[in-house]
This record gives structure tokens, C-alpha cells and sequence, in this order.
């Protein structure tokens, strides 16, 4: 009997320890449920531009003052710096292509700088005084960049894509379209690369085109937001799209056909900007503006840029 009464001791204890750590990774994996990752007062008010790479770094800009950037490690719950850009520079976006170079959108000087993987120096890569900014950009698999231009006074903006030529330099151009845009802002890709998003903060809406070379074609409204409550947007590789609702304090999905499958709450309002991270590409961290810090979710499907990254985008 003390022998039986032993073993089924040992199995009730080994059963409650099964669903206690099963009810735990239940937890840790809850989808759509934001919790704040850093301290606030990390960043100044200008966070922005978080992208992830495949070591599991974040990346943002503006770490405790203009022209910094700061480094996230995987699984860390404080930044560190990474670098600094030339002096009156100051970033605002940040993306990497498929071999794990960096980019960086300066909107100070009309810049975007470069970092290889493995460096932490930037070089300039493209510069153009006709730029007003660039604000956001994103990057597609033959490694062109798409960068949004926004003139916050005129409340325009044009998009740009910036490429290099066949003698090896570096060239771009503002993208003609078929519509007078608003005030170009958050800019991504669809998975296959055919379609590009922007959002337009002036009027809230978010606008696709489709993209032949150096032209815009096919503009189509995908969703009309209250204006001035769009700011960032990053697609999935199930081709959704999850845009930064500034002021709301929510990240809105939605699919292609601009039918919102659910806004995510935030633990702060002022989301600028978010980026898929995390060892599987599942982790969207957001910038949050008002705080300065950055916080984070798990989804149930990687980001087009992490899936870039790993060569399958």
C-alpha cells in the first residue's frame, strides 16, 4: 500500500506540475496582449523606426537623445546603445534587407545612411536635397527602398524609390502616381512585392499601388481612418497589415481588402511605429511615443521583413 499510495502521490504531483507549466506557456504565448518591454523615459519623444534582426535585436531610433540609435537585445528588458549618426542627423525609420544591411532614414539631412551587418559605422548610402525628409522606408527583395516624403506643412508628401543603377551608384527619384497623395507616412510591402501600402497621416487613409519600376499604378483606398490617427504599418507574410493608430493607442489588423480584423490595445496612445521580431519573426514591438518606451505583443504569423531576412520573401 505505502508503495502504490507512493506512486500515485508521484503521479497527482507530476500531473499538477504538467498543467501548472502548461497553463504557464499558455501565458507567455497569449496572442494580441501588449506588455510594456522597456522603462519609460528611454527614448525622447521622436521614438520610431523599430526593426528587428534575425539575432533577435531591436533596433530604434532616438535613444535618450536625438541622433542615437538603440540597441534592444533578444529578450532584454532595457536598450543600449548601438550608435550615433553624424552630427544634425536624426533618424526616423530603420529597416534591413535580405543580407542584414541596415538602413536609415535621416530626415534632418536628406539622408540614408547604411550600416553592413557586423558594423556599426553608418555611411551615407543616398542623399537628395530635394527630399523634404524621408520619413519611413522599406525595403524589397531586389533590395530597392521605397521611402514616404511628407511635407507636413503643404499636407502632401510623394513616395521615392531609390535604387542602384547598372554602374553601381546609387540613384532615386520621386515615383509618379495617379493621385495627389496627402502626407506620405507609414510604407510597406506586400508579401509578394507587387503592392505597396502607405499611409497618409493628414487624412487618415491607407492607399495601395500598384508598382511598375518607377511608377505608382492602380491606386486603391484601402481604409479611411479619422484623419491624423495613422502613422507607422508593417504587413505579415498572410499579407495583413498592422498600422500604429497614434492617439488612439491601438494597432489595427487588417486584411488587404482593408476589413479590420481587430485593433490590439496598447499599454500607452501615441504608437508611432512597429516592427515583427523575435526568434520566429511572431513579436511586434512598438514605439511608444507617449513614455518613450517600447512595449511588445505576440501574432500568429511572421513579418514580411523577418521572412525577407531569412531569404523566403
Amino acid at each position: 500500500m505505502a508503495i502504490t499510495s507512493g506512486r500515485n502521490f508521484w503521479c497527482l504531483c507530476s500531473s499538477i506540475v504538467l498543467v501548472i507549466a502548461t497553463a504557464s506557456a499558455q501565458a507567455e504565448t497569449k496572442l494580441f496582449e501588449s506588455v510594456q518591454v522597456t522603462p519609460s523615459g528611454e527614448y525622447t519623444f521622436g521614438i520610431e523606426g523599430p526593426a528587428a534582426d534575425l539575432d533577435g535585436n531591436l533596433f530604434v531610433v532616438n535613444l535618450g537623445k536625438p541622433g542615437t540609435i538603440g540597441r534592444l537585445p533578444a529578450g532584454g528588458a532595457a536598450s543600449v546603445l548601438f550608435t550615433a549618426l553624424p552630427e544634425g542627423s536624426v533618424g526616423n525609420a530603420i529597416r534591413f534587407d535580405r543580407s542584414g544591411t541596415m538602413f536609415i532614414a535621416d530626415y534632418k539631412k536628406h539622408n540614408i545612411f547604411v550600416i553592413p551587418k557586423g558594423a556599426s559605422e553608418p555611411a551615407v548610402w543616398f542623399h537628395s536635397d530635394e527630399m523634404n525628409q524621408p520619413n519611413d522606408i522599406t525595403v524589397a527583395r531586389d533590395g530597392s527602398i521605397y521611402a514616404s516624403d511628407p511635407n507636413w506643412k503643404g499636407r502632401e508628401g510623394h513616395i521615392w524609390r531609390i535604387a542602384k543603377a547598372a554602374d553601381g551608384s546609387v540613384q532615386g527619384q520621386v515615383m509618379s502616381a495617379p493621385r495627389a497623395m496627402g502626407t506620405t507616412n507609414g510604407i510597406d510591402l506586400s508579401p509578394d512585392g507587387k503592392t505597396l501600402y502607405v499611409g497618409e497621416s493628414s487624412s487618415g487613409q491607407i492607399w495601395s499601388y500598384a508598382i511598375n519600376g518607377n511608377e505608382l499604378t492602380g491606386a486603391k483606398m484601402v481604409k479611411a481612418f479619422q484623419p491624423d490617427t495613422v502613422d507607422g504599418l508593417r504587413t505579415d507574410v498572410a499579407g495583413r497589415l498592422f498600422v500604429a493608430r497614434i492617439l488612439k493607442g491601438t494597432i489595427a489588423v487588417m486584411k488587404p481588402n482593408g476589413a479590420v480584423e481587430r485593433e490590439i490595445a496598447l499599454r500607452a496612445k501615441e504608437p508611432t511605429n512597429l516592427a515583427f521580431g523575435g526568434s520566429d519573426g511572431k513579436t511586434v514591438f512598438v514605439t511608444q511615443r507617449q513614455g518613450g518606451f517600447i512595449e511588445a505583443f505576440r501574432t500568429d504569423q511572421q513579418g514580411r521583413e523577418h521572412c525577407l531576412q531569412r531569404g523566403r520573401c
